[in-house]
């Protein structure tokens, strides 16, 4: 009579090799992965303040008078405005001292809405051009002086098109222009025909 034994399992050096394998394969993905985390930031945060401003560009339309985007400290009783947060406000009146009211069309400053600089992410900061402010009349336009250009970079490392060889982010800007239109682009891009172009 013939006895077979299954063998159930692994071995040790299977398992060995199993383990080295998932090993290589962090070593290589991990970076990548922080980096994909970074231009999300960035990305999320720069999207944000798109939205911001073409919310405060329609509604300046939709009531016909003036409307205003700002960059502020923060949504707080004691909030000033800032060139640095990305906490922002949309209203008709400066919302200094006053950004954590709630939106109203009658009452001081008459915010519409208004945005916190942790949604979303906490790494991201801004550069802003211009000041930090940014009037959209009853025609969508923007007079003179306000809000031109805002860079959206990450605190852990470098934009791309800053330090091209040792840059590992894709930072994006914001361009404001006269005529009211808003639009992100990334500064890395040099193609004439590319539309990411800045």
């Amino acid at each position: 009579m013939l006895i077979r034994f299954f063998q159930r399992g692994v071995t040790l050096i299977e398992l060995m090799i199993g383990l080295a394998i998932v090993a290589l394969v962090l070593f290589v993905a991990v970076p990548s992965f922080g980096i994909f985390l970074q231009n999300s930031q960035i990305r999320n945060a720069a999207g944000s303040a798109l939205d911001g401003l073409q919310l405060a560009r329609n509604e300046a339309i939709r009531r016909n008078s003036p409307v205003r985007f700002q960059f502020v400290s923060d949504l707080t009783a004691a909030c000033t405005l800032s060139t640095t947060s990305l906490a922002w406000v949309v209203s008709q009146a400066d919302p200094t001292g006053a950004c954590n009211a709630a939106p109203s069309d009658t009452v001081a400053p008459q915010l519409v809405q208004s945005r916190s600089a942790t949604e979303g992410t906490s790494n991201a900061r801004i550069t802003v051009a211009g000041g930090s402010t940014v009037v959209f009349t009853g025609l969508g336009r923007v007079p003179a002086g306000g809000i031109t250009q805002i860079d959206v970079t990450n605190t852990s490392g470098t934009c791309q098109y800053v330090d091209p060889t040792n840059g590992t982010m894709r930072c994006m800007r914001i361009l404001v222009s006269s005529g009211g239109q808003s639009r992100m682009c990334d500064p890395q891009v040099t193609a004439a025909n590319d539309p990411r172009k800045c």
